[in-house]
């Protein structure tokens, strides 16, 4: 894929390890080892970037801040974070400061690449903000409203309407919802997740926006 792909680790053997696989597949990368290297690249980008790859902790700050103060700025780049912090509440942070993919310290390079390929076909990245009828999620300050009014979500659900809101349409299965919005050493069972889900249908009210789809899970529809 011909795409720009900026990547910042911290952390040399990784970094060159992440860009060599990246360039193998025909991405274009430009590379940063701190959060102000990274500041200097994107002011000086003349090409958009289709993806951008963070590690979370690096010398200078905590990469979520951030990405976070960008996109209440508006920008827009699709962003996974890559990080040994694997709790459940670390993965959840990291989608609450703007993140659109997380992947977990060691990982394996095809699925690094093939997430951040996944993000790159996202023409010109998620918006700031997602309307969906008369649903709005704001990805940047973590806020969803109905037809105007201010919900009061729980981290979790906002977790689970934001992984369904950027897929519309698409059947998302519970396992996918595991994986991505809780902590995968202590997996709940499927009835927490539905349990969840039934929580948060109750708060976005009528008409429900959520579709149950049998066998598989849920979608936005």
């Amino acid at each position: 894929m011909n795409a720009r792909v900026l990547v910042v680790e911290d952390d040399a053997d990784i970094r060159l390890a992440v860009v060599t696989e990246l360039r193998a597949a025909s991405f274009t990368v430009d590379a940063a080892g701190s959060l102000a290297a990274a500041a200097n690249v994107l002011a000086a980008a003349g090409e958009p970037f289709a993806c951008a790859v963070f590690d979370r902790m690096l010398p200078d700050g905590d990469a979520a801040g951030f990405v976070d103060e960008r996109r209440r700025r508006g920008w827009a780049v699709p962003v996974l974070f890559l990080t040994a912090l694997d709790s459940g509440s670390a993965r959840v942070e990291g989608f609450e400061h703007g993140g659109d993919d997380y992947v977990v310290k060691p990982f394996v390079m095809a699925e690094l690449l093939a997430r951040v390929t996944n993000l790159c076909r996202r023409q010109g990245g998620r918006p700031p903000v997602l309307r969906h009828a008369d649903l709005e999620v704001d990805f940047a300050r973590c806020e969803v409203r109905r037809a105007g009014v201010l919900l009061s979500l729980s981290n979790r659900e906002f977790a689970i309407l934001e992984y369904l809101a950027t897929r519309p349409g698409m059947a998302v299965s519970r396992a996918d919802l595991i994986e991505h919005c809780w902590d995968l050493e202590n997996e709940p069972m499927a009835n927490v997740v539905d349990a969840v889900v039934k929580r948060l249908r109750r708060k976005l009210g009528q008409p429900d926006p959520v579709e149950t789809v049998r066998g598989i899970g849920y979608r936005l529809s």
